[in-house]
């Protein structure tokens, strides 16, 4: 193999953002909470369901990060993605993340037509998102928690299992509180850039955002400790809340303290705060749930 070929691989790997399917995790909440992580049958179907999102997930960035080429080249950050730096051929990276989709929905039919709805639910948002929803204040951060909502409920589909009004109201109020940190986290490099570098950055104030994180952190820590008191599964699920709290608190730190947020994903893996956390949290969940249910 080539150099040149090698290389190409590598940016087409990149254009992937692999990074970001750390967000899929929450595919495999209903696996774990119904105890069905037991079950092989049930575990390859939610493994086949991370890579359907996962997929699915980056030929959504290969079409924003095309249509975003030339903002991105005028982002510190952004500008070194592959389409944007110019090392990767946009019409390759577009027929690669067709290939992608049509693989994804096409499978992902034949294994589950419902779950193969909530697939295409969650492409065409994301696809509203990119070319008008992102523009549109507070509605951009909500969808975003609907694509995590859609997630949660996708697990559950692909391996047939019932989940609460409760669970989905964590997922959502939590995905809201990653997603407010993040605008917090660019509004704030804008104003130390005294450069926008997204438009819907200017309807935002710190006072605004940081109010709508303190309402929303309390109604996650809320939430989840109503879920825990009413599970059918072990009520003893409440011993869990204090990884909550500690987690949420932790990334509270990170955002306003270590001027962090912009990137949750790698929050999760480089913090090693919050990856022992998240740890310890899902191996008290299996403990609780295997002997106290």
């Amino acid at each position: 193999m080539s150099l040149k070929s090698t290389s190409t691989i590598y940016l087409i790997w990149k254009q992937l953002r692999p990074q970001q399917w750390s967000k899929n995790v929450l595919l495999f909440s209903a696996l774990l909470f119904a105890q069905e992580y037991g079950n092989i049958n049930a575990l390859l179907l939610s493994v086949f369901s991370f890579f359907a999102y996962s997929l699915t997930a980056s030929s959504i960035y290969i079409f924003n990060d095309y249509k975003d080429i030339e903002s991105d080249r005028n982002h510190p950050v952004k500008r070194y993605r592959p389409m944007a730096s110019g090392l990767l051929k946009p019409k390759l990276a577009l027929g690669i993340g067709a290939v992608l989709l049509l693989g994804s929905l096409s499978t992902s039919f034949i294994v589950n037509p419902i779950f193969f709805l909530i697939l295409i639910v969650y492409f065409v948002t994301n696809i509203m998102y990119s070319l008008y929803l992102k523009h549109v204040v507070i509605i951009d951060m909500m969808i975003i928690a609907f694509g995590f909502v859609l997630r949660a409920i996708g697990g559950a589909v692909i391996i047939e299992v019932p989940f609460t009004p409760w669970f989905l109201l964590c997922a959502m109020l939590l995905s809201l509180f990653l997603a407010i940190g993040k605008r917090r986290h660019e509004l704030v490099l804008s104003m130390e850039e005294n450069k926008s570098h997204r438009k819907v950055l200017e309807n935002y104030s710190l006072p605004f955002l940081d109010q709508l994180i303190s309402i929303v952190s309390s109604a996650t820590i809320v939430s989840y400790a109503v879920f825990t008191f009413t599970s059918r599964n072990s009520p003893y699920l409440m011993w869990t809340i204090p990884f909550v709290i500690y987690g949420i608190f932790r990334y509270l730190y990170l955002i306003h303290i270590k001027k962090l947020g912009g990137a949750p994903e790698k929050i999760l893996l480089e913090d090693k705060h919050i990856l022992a956390t998240v740890i310890l949290y899902t191996m008290s969940v299996i403990v609780i749930l295997t002997y106290f249910s």
